[in-house]
């Protein structure tokens, strides 16, 4: 038998999606996450999963991760005692960078403490030209002092090394990190060479440092999960989530954690991209909340959105990234009162231990999902399909609390908390809609993670959404995107080059040299032949079968003189400057608003993108509903409160598994299942469409 499995963990919850390949089916499991130790949390998931599936660890043909461990370590400054070797004059770039404040309008606000202390950033002669001339070569005595200093510091575990040119010829990185190993084999080495090979200094330097700082917590973390889930009897190595929406392999990860800081939520986004994709949905905002936060993207004809620069946490990450946004809301988010009266809502959240005190394990103060009991959205009596008890009384006592310091009733508190945490998940879905240029009544939401689908319709009715889509297993989508997921490596060349030549008309000249020099031909066939032979090496050694390899090609291209490109794909004809020019045009005027023919345009950078599709996954169809009265998944009812009825209003419950293609159900109604509740608010239908999805229609 063969059988694969995702497995995702958040800061509340560990999530499992098993997909049986000779069955044709699909098993999920959820567990509380184990902070403390997440592979603790995640082996006893597989422990659960596979003997309820009457499976053995050997049949698991293919597993793969998704984790927060870089995510937390950055964010807690967890990482590793680093050093920096950089280019003689570029000690303090660092905290330098590029001498923005990080609120504009906040003259008091911290730059985030570098990650290297000054004491251990050292500087060495050597020096490229732009164009890779060597102007002064690596002085390897240097280096010797450099590492004789870092060692004389003490308890240093990882060096960056990062050049000024090195992203043109990285020969003189490679040569300090032989020396690195040579003299110091167990420090961790990262080479800006390897981590971040395009110009732009700070970025480079920054994205370098990070990869140095997680290096040896990532790989520690890593290798033992590898080790851990071979013990258990799985026969194939493990994959790791990348932040890019693609999965890498263990030594990959090790090699560069910096790839996995989003890794958790890009899971997600993919995951809802593959569920929308088979409903016949291509333009959607992802809704993923979860226990500890919310994010929010965008996906275009199917495809999620990817930046090429993040900050997070401060620092700016210069890798391909998926465009998440994500906000300190989630189910366990603590409600609390400023000094000004004010309530609030997270970002602090209550986490796994001791969670929200509906929980019973201790924790006394109010959070969102204990407001969700108290308006009866959530039922009070268990979660996980009664794998967790829950106290009501103790979700009210929080309340009450709160309500007592706000001087207003427990009903008023608890909408509060609700209206509070809705606004912070509005702010950020209006960051990767609104602010980007996109009207949000243009697509469908997908609502996803444990508290998603609760949360999801009146967000929508009041960004103007008119539809929701609830996945079948709203609440593992992390983990089942992770096994709809290519195989991904992203690589990148900076050219510098002027979109010139005999084959434009008109001719633009080249700024950048003398005046009036024309430009070079547009010919990238050598610099894209490079990447394709170390695509297809890496895509051998990862054993991707031909039919399923696929190749993308794309530009950064700007007007000469911006400080910020635009990513324009490859046009279909290769070598199409004309066509390459009017895509460039119309990104510019989708972004900014105008474009101009006069101005000369140039090309910063060519990235190419190797991956290895995954096995198609393709759930059975939904058996098809006699009659659209869903009455034999109606389990009860409850009385909840809805702003719409100004009151709590009786409210029939649902079985989401009971629940059969065209099944229609009509709000007010709460739909539970073992992963997530989905609240259908009143004068809202959801229909139960073919594959299981639970589509929301929101009036206008």
């Amino acid at each position: 038998m063969a059988a694969s499995l995702g497995v995702d963990v958040g800061g509340t919850f560990t999530d499992l999606a098993l997909w049986d390949e000779a069955r044709g089916r699909l098993a999920v499991f959820k567990l509380p996450s184990v902070p403390s130790d997440p592979a603790e949390g995640i082996l006893a998931g597989i422990r659960t999963i596979v003997a309820r599936e009457q499976l053995r660890p050997a049949d698991l043909t293919f597993v793969a991760h998704g984790t927060t461990v870089a995510t937390n370590a950055l964010l807690e400054r967890k990482g590793a005692r680093t050093a920096l070797i950089t280019t003689r004059g570029f000690r303090d770039l660092l905290e330098i960078a590029r001498q923005k404040r990080p609120d504009l309008y906040d003259l008091q606000a911290d730059k985030p403490v570098p990650l290297v202390s000054r004491d251990l950033r050292v500087e060495v002669r050597e020096r490229l030209l732009p164009d890779g001339t060597v102007l002064d070569k690596l002085a390897l005595d240097d280096v010797r002092a450099a590492l004789d200093a870092v060692a004389a510091a003490g308890g240093v575990e990882s060096i960056a090394v990062c050049f000024l040119y090195s992203f043109v010829d990285g020969t003189h990185e490679h040569l300090v990190a032989d020396e690195i190993r040579e003299r110091h084999p167990r420090l961790y080495v990262s080479l800006s060479s390897a981590v971040s090979p395009e110009f732009r200094e700070y970025e480079r330097l920054s994205t370098t440092v990070l990869n140095a700082y997680l290096g040896p917590t990532i790989s520690r973390y890593v290798r033992r999960f590898d080790e851990e889930v071979r013990r258990l009897g799985v026969p194939s190595a493990p994959f790791i989530n990348q932040s890019n929406g693609g999965i890498i392999s263990i030594a990959a990860a090790a090699a560069q954690p910096v790839r996995t800081l989003l890794s958790g939520p890009s899971a997600g986004v993919m995951g809802a991209a593959w569920a929308a994709r088979d409903a016949g949905v291509a333009s959607l905002i992802t809704f993923d909340m979860g226990g500890t936060s919310t994010d929010v993207a965008r996906v275009e004809g199917g495809e999620p959105v990817v930046a090429a620069e993040r900050t997070i946490a401060g620092y700016p990450v210069r890798i391909p990234t998926l465009e998440i946004e994500s906000v300190g809301a989630g189910g366990g988010s603590l409600a609390w009162v400023d000094s000004g009266g004010a309530l609030k809502v997270g970002p602090e959240s209550a986490g796994a231990m001791p969670g929200p005190a509906c929980y019973g394990r201790g924790g006394t103060r109010p959070t969102v999902t204990d407001a969700n009991i108290v308006l009866g959205r959530l039922s009070g009596e268990h979660l996980l399909d009664g794998q967790m008890t829950l106290h009501p009384e103790l979700a009210a006592r929080a309340i009450d609390d709160l309500a007592a310091a706000l001087g207003v009733g427990r009903v008023e508190a608890a909408r509060g908390i609700l209206s509070v945490v809705q606004t912070n998940m509005l702010g950020a879905i209006r960051i990767v809609s609104v602010r980007k240029g996109y009207d949000p009544r243009h697509y469908t939401m997908v609502a996803f993670g444990g508290a998603g689908p609760l949360h999801a319709a009146s967000l929508a009715r009041d960004l103007g959404i008119r539809q929701v889509l609830v996945p079948p297993a709203p609440g593992i989508l992390c983990a089942l995107g992770l096994l709809v997921e290519p195989l991904r490596l992203d690589l990148v060349r900076t050219v510098m080059m002027m979109m010139g030549g005999p084959d434009m008309a008109p001719h633009i000249p080249q700024r950048s040299g003398r005046p009036g020099e024309a430009g070079p031909p547009l010919d990238f066939s050598g610099v894209f032949d490079d990447l394709e032979k170390e695509a297809r090496a890496w895509l051998d050694r990862e054993g991707v079968p031909a039919a399923r390899r696929r190749i993308v090609r794309a530009f950064d291209m700007r007007y000469l003189g911006q400080n910020f490109e635009l990513r324009v794909m490859e046009p279909a004809a290769r070598g199409d400057v004309a066509a390459l020019r009017r895509a460039f045009f119309a990104e510019h005027e989708r972004v900014y608003g105008y474009f101009t023919e006069d101005e000369p345009v140039q090309i910063v950078n060519v990235r190419l993108t190797a991956l290895g599709e995954p096995e198609p996954l393709a759930l059975p169809p939904l058996p098809a509903a006699s009659r659209p009265e869903p009455d034999d998944a109606r389990i009860g009812e409850r009385s909840v409160w809805f702003d719409e009825t100004g009151g709590f209003a009786p409210t029939p419950i649902y079985r989401r598994e009971r629940l059969l293609a065209g099944h229609g159900i009509v709000g007010p109604a709460i739909v539970e299942q073992m992963d997530s509740t989905t609240v259908v608010l009143p004068a809202q239908t959801a229909i139960v469409d073919a594959l299981g999805n639970l589509m929301i229609r929101i009036d206008a």
